[in-house]
C-alpha cells in the first residue's frame, strides 16, 4: 500500500470512529446491583479504575478503596482481616474498562454495590458505573471509616431502591433518560462535565422530579431530593458511563488512530487506541497541580487516579474547559488557562463535536477525536482536570487540579500501530 493510500485509509477510519462516537445515544435505563448486571464480574472480584494492576503495585488511594469495599461486602470484619484476604489472593481485581464499566478516582465497584445501567440506543451496547458519594471523605478517594461505610450502605439500601422505582416508570414511559441532551445543555450552562457538574445534576434532577413526588412517599422523596441536590458531582458518573458508550462505539475500527480510553489507577496512566484493540499503553501516573485543602500540599498527593478522563476522550472535561470559566475556582488557574486548554485539544483532535457546543468559543463544537499522530506531531498531550486524593489509605480527598498526561503511552502506541499495520 502506498503512503498516500495508507493516509487515506487512516483518515477514512478516523472519520468513521469519530462519527460513531458523536452519534452514540446513551440512555439511563435502569439501576441494579453490580454483580447482577456487569459482565463477568465474579462473586469475589473488585473492579478498579485505570489499566489492570495487582495489589503489590497499587497506590494508597486504591488500596484504601479496596479495603473499604471488602468491609462493605462483609467479606471481612476489620481492615486487618481485609488485608489478609488480599494477601492470600482470595480477592480478584480487574480494570473497570474490561467489564464495560467506569468509575471516578479509585473507581472501585464490588458485586453488591448499586450501579447505573446505560444503554446506547444506536448500538444496543451497555455501560455501567457506580453511584457518586459526593466530595470529601469518600470511598473513591480511599477513605473507609464508619461514616463512609454508613453512607454507602444507605445508598445501597435506600438510594438504589428510590432510583429503581423512578427509572422503571421512566423506562416504560420514555425509554429512560437521554444523557447526551443533558450533557449538551449543561455545557451551555457552565459545566465542562468532568469536575463541574452543577448544571448537569440540576438538569437530571429536573427530569426525575415529577416521578419523585408521584411514586415515592414524602420521606423517601425528601431523602432522594436532599441527597442529589446537595451533591454537585452526582451527574459525573452518568457522564462517564455515557462517555464510555460513546468511546466504545469508536473502538476496534481497523486503521483508526483515535484514542478510545484514557484511565489512571493511581500508579500508571494508560490509553487504548481504536485500531489496536484492548491493549493498554502505560506510563507512570503524574502528580496533579492544583488547589489543595488547608493543611495539605503536593507532598501528600497520590499520583493521578480515575477513569473520569474518559470524558476528555469524547470532547468533554479538559477539551471543554472554555465552557466553564468558574471551574478555575475549583482546580486553579485563570480564564486564559482554560481557553488555552481547549485550544490545546484542538491541535490534537480531528474534528469539532456537532452536539457539544461552547458558547464562549463562538459556539464552536468541542474538540473531539484525539489522534495519536497529532500528539506526536505537535508534542502536546491531553490535559485533564481531576480530583486529588491523599496518598495514605483512609484519608480521602485533599484537593483538585490539572494533570498533564505523559507522552510515553502515545509514543509507544504509535510505534505499536506502525508494527501492526506494517507502516
Amino acid at each position: 500500500m502506498t503512503t498516500i493510500a495508507i493516509k487515506e485509509r487512516i483518515s477514512s477510519a478516523n472519520s468513521v470512529a469519530v462519527q460513531r462516537m458523536m452519534d452514540s445515544d446513551p440512555f439511563l435505563v435502569d439501576v441494579d446491583l453490580a454483580g447482577k448486571r456487569i459482565p463477568n464480574l465474579k462473586s469475589k472480584m473488585i473492579l478498579h479504575a485505570g489499566p489492570p494492576i495487582e495489589w503489590e503495585d497499587m497506590s494508597g488511594t486504591l488500596r484504601g478503596a479496596i479495603l473499604g469495599a471488602i468491609l462493605l461486602e462483609k467479606w471481612a470484619d476489620s481492615i486487618k482481616e481485609a488485608e489478609e484476604l488480599v494477601v492470600l489472593k482470595k480477592i480478584e481485581f480487574d480494570s473497570c474498562h474490561n467489564h464495560s464499566s467506569v468509575g471516578p478516582m479509585a473507581g472501585v465497584i464490588s458485586p453488591n454495590m448499586p450501579v447505573f445501567v446505560i444503554k446506547d440506543r444506536l448500538s444496543q451496547n451497555y455501560a455501567y458505573t457506580n453511584f457518586n458519594e459526593g466530595l470529601g471523605k469518600a470511598l473513591r478517594f480511599g477513605a473507609y471509616d464508619e461514616e463512609v461505610l454508613t453512607k454507602l450502605n444507605w445508598m445501597r439500601e435506600n438510594l438504589f431502591k428510590f432510583l429503581k422505582i423512578i427509572l422503571q416508570k421512566l423506562e416504560k414511559e420514555k425509554g429512560g433518560i437521554g444523557l447526551k441532551s443533558i450533557i449538551s445543555q449543561a455545557l451551555q450552562m457552565g459545566d465542562e462535565c468532568h469536575n463541574r457538574n452543577q448544571a448537569g445534576t440540576l438538569l437530571f434532577l429536573k427530569e426525575i422530579m415529577p416521578y419523585i413526588f408521584s411514586y415515592l412517599d414524602r420521606k423517601q422523596a425528601n431523602e432522594l431530593f436532599s441527597f442529589i441536590s446537595s451533591n454537585n458531582h452526582f451527574f459525573l458518573n452518568l457522564v462517564m458511563a455515557a462517555s464510555k458508550c460513546m468511546a466504545d462505539q469508536a473502538h476496534n475500527i481497523e486503521y483508526s488512530t483515535i484514542v478510545t480510553a484514557i484511565a489512571r489507577n493511581g500508579t500508571e496512566v494508560g490509553i487504548r487506541i481504536s485500531g489496536l484493540g484492548d491493549q493498554w499503553f502505560t506510563d507512570k501516573a503524574p502528580i496533579p497541580e492544583g488547589l489543595y485543602f488547608p493543611g495539605y500540599s503536593s507532598k501528600d498527593a497520590n499520583p493521578d487516579i480515575g477513569d473520569s478522563t474518559i470524558t476528555e476522550t469524547v470532547g468533554l472535561g479538559g477539551a471543554a474547559m472554555a465552557a466553564s470559566p468558574s471551574i478555575v475556582k475549583f482546580v486553579g488557574g485563570t480564564i486564559k488557562d482554560i481557553q488555552e486548554m481547549t485550544d490545546r485539544f484542538r491541535r490534537i483532535t480531528i474534528t469539532q463535536n456537532k452536539y457539544y457546543i461552547i458558547p464562549f468559543a463562538e459556539f464552536e463544537g468541542t474538540p473531539t477525536g484525539i489522534d495519536i499522530r497529532k500528539i506526536m506531531q505537535s508534542g502536546l498531550t491531553p490535559k485533564a482536570n481531576t480530583g486529588i486524593a491523599h496518598k495514605t489509605p483512609g484519608i480521602g480527598q485533599i484537593g483538585a487540579g490539572i494533570v498533564t498526561l505523559p507522552i510515553k503511552p502515545f509514543k509507544e502506541a504509535l510505534m505499536s500501530y506502525a508494527r501492526t499495520y506494517k507502516i
